[in-house]
């Protein structure tokens, strides 16, 4: 949390709950300097503080070094370091890139979605890696029909091998509600083929 958030955090604590602020700034860790203290900022401070906010804004994905750039090009005689100060200090941050949903490739080679139409129409299966307290890993197989939404089985085991999966599929496929066809693939590390050896 940058010091103008817990500053802000202080002084909201000291109204709501009526609490003097030496007390909530131990509480909180804010050394009582800190809490106090306010920035001198200029008139021309103020408009790069302005006008780092609005490039940070229309430009969500530009970090401080980009923005500093353009405020380079825009007349601002200015480093990235003091850019990074006032980008710490308005507390902006860039967003996490969502990461995009990878292609399902169809048998024929294909990208195109296979969209569930019923019930065991389109299954999906997936890892899950976790780790127990005393750090021994943890895999979890998930297989899910896409149309319900349903949760077909969740095999847990410290290691999962390919013939595994198999095993798995190979039942639900034989029980009386297998019919399914699988296409939403993401292969774990434990189905990648492991290199021979041989020249």
């Amino acid at each position: 949390m940058s010091p103008a958030k817990r500053r802000r955090t202080v002084e909201r604590v000291v109204v709501d709950l009526h609490v003097p602020e030496r007390r909530v700034c131990r509480a909180l860790g804010q050394p009582r300097s800190t809490q106090r203290y306010r920035a001198r900022v200029g008139e021309e401070g103020s408009r790069l503080v302005q006008d780092v906010v609005r490039l940070a804004t229309s430009y969500g994905r530009y970090g401080y070094r980009r923005v500093s750039e353009l405020l380079r090009r825009e007349g601002w005689r200015v480093n990235h370091k003091r850019v990074e100060r006032i980008w710490r200090r308005e507390g902006l941050k860039v967003p996490q890139r969502q990461r995009p949903r990878r292609r399902l490739w169809l048998n024929d080679g294909s990208c195109v979605r296979l969209r569930p139409q019923k019930r065991n129409h389109v299954w999906s299966y997936d890892f899950v890696s976790d780790r127990t307290s005393d750090g021994r890993p943890l895999r979890f197989l998930t297989i899910l029909d896409e149309f319900t939404r349903e949760c077909l089985a969740i095999d847990v085991a410290r290691s999962l091998t390919s013939e595994d999966v198999l095993d798995r599929l190979t039942e639900l496929f034989v029980s009386p509600d297998g019919s399914g066809s699988i296409s939403a693939l993401t292969t774990g590390r434990s189905l990648r083929p492991k290199p021979s050896g041989r020249g």
